[in-house]
């Protein structure tokens, strides 16, 4: 836990789940950058709060926290940033009901005074958000973002210019920056084009040729990605009532290709992003229709699949969390999977080779083997005995 001092006080502020031994905090510069200029800088005047004010983006409820007394409306995609929200409100004194806590799949404020926007890293995702936010805004909306430099491309204030107004950015202070855009309400805007939807290739078993359907934000939306190409080519061949969970699942593509090869099987699919998870929804039903079994959880890993009660989980895990490498939600996932199998349960992995995947499956399960290999990925196997 680290503490935020601010004009409005000092926070204790932890990101979600809490390790005692994370190096990392729950805000950065950018986000000290976007509450200084809330507070007023360099001779500017103060921003009014006293109206709607909505956030989105807020990594780690670091921003929700500190305007905690304007109640604003948190947006995000993230199930881990709305726990690491309310956990913090909880650890400096506030009562969760001061803010309003929406996904990226909810329907936005009718009326949006003060729109605070931390750059996410997926460009595709911003533009769907601005998107639905712009209905929302008005001509005296203040708006401003807010990203590290090297989350601030061109193409991110080209896409602020486009969908709500005129755009300009900061100058950089510790290396974070800051975007000021001008709401334009005679602007005329497109729809949003996500989601995206597009075929398979040939060659990746029981899912070739099938239908992808992608929300905005969701890893390689517009191809199949090649680990999970090398995966589809290597997922166990098994038959019955298994239970099977998709973990991590992304688009649902794998647990959607477990579906196909086994129709006795029910499926559930898991992810923390609430675009993903309606990703994999709307493909495993533009694939397998409305009447077939399956379960779809947003949520934290496996913490909410009763112990014991799973035959398969397929996982390819993240490594990174925002711009940090880490193994911490990989280690998680593995032990997550590991209490929820059944005696006899299997947990399928793949990851790049050079993660070394095989040492923490050996130290969660005991035992590690190796499926598949090629100069980039690695299929792992592990047992629960």
């Amino acid at each position: 836990m680290n503490r935020l001092t601010t004009s409005l006080g000092g926070f204790d502020l932890a990101r979600f789940p809490e390790h005692p031994r994370d190096p990392f905090r729950a805000w950065d510069a950018a986000d000290e950058y976007l509450l200084r200029q809330l507070e007023g800088i360099d001779g500017a005047e103060p921003v009014d709060l006293s109206g709607a004010v909505v956030v989105v983006g807020d990594r780690w409820g670091a921003l929700t926290t500190v305007l905690a007394g304007h109640h604003p409306v948190q947006i995000t995609d993230s199930y881990l940033a709305q726990r690491a929200t309310l956990a913090n409100l909880a650890r400096n004194g506030d009562d969760p009901d001061t803010v309003r806590l929406l996904s990226a799949r909810d329907t936005p404020p009718e009326r949006i005074d003060v729109l605070l926007v931390r750059v996410p890293k997926s460009l595709a995702l911003l533009e769907d958000q601005l998107h639905r936010l712009a209905p929302a805004v008005h001509a005296g909306t203040v708006v401003i973002g807010t990203g590290m430099v090297k989350e601030i491309h061109t193409s991110t204030l080209k896409l602020f210019e486009r969908i709500i107004g005129p755009t300009r950015t900061s100058l950089a202070v510790k290396k974070a920056r800051l975007i000021f855009c001008t709401p334009d309400p005679a602007l005329a805007r497109t729809p949003s084009p996500w989601p995206h939807r597009y075929d398979l290739p040939d060659g990746i078993g029981a899912v070739s040729g099938r239908t992808v359907v992608n929300h905005a934000g969701i890893f390689c939306a517009e191809r199949l990605d090649i680990g999970t190409r090398f995966f589809l080519n290597h997922l166990p061949e098994r038959s019955g009532r298994d239970r099977i969970v998709d973990l991590g699942c992304g688009n649902g593509v794998v647990g959607t290709s477990a579906a196909l090869a086994n129709p006795e099987a029910t499926v559930t699919f898991i992810d923390e992003s609430y675009q993903a998870v309606a990703s994999a929804e709307a493909t495993f039903r533009a694939n397998l229709g409305t009447d077939t079994e399956a379960d779809f959880l947003v949520g934290d890993g496996m913490a909410d699949v009763p112990p014991g009660s799973v035959d398969l989980v397929l996982n390819n895990p993240p490594f990174h969390s925002h711009l940090a490498t880490t193994d911490a939600t990989a280690r998680t996932m593995f032990h997550g999977a590991r209490t929820a199998l059944r005696q006899g349960g299997e947990l399928w992995v793949v990851g790049n080779r050079h993660l070394g995947y095989h040492t923490q499956l050996r130290r969660t399960f005991g035992n590690c083997t190796t499926v598949a290999g090629d100069p980039k990925f690695v299929v792992l196997r592990a047992v629960k005995r």
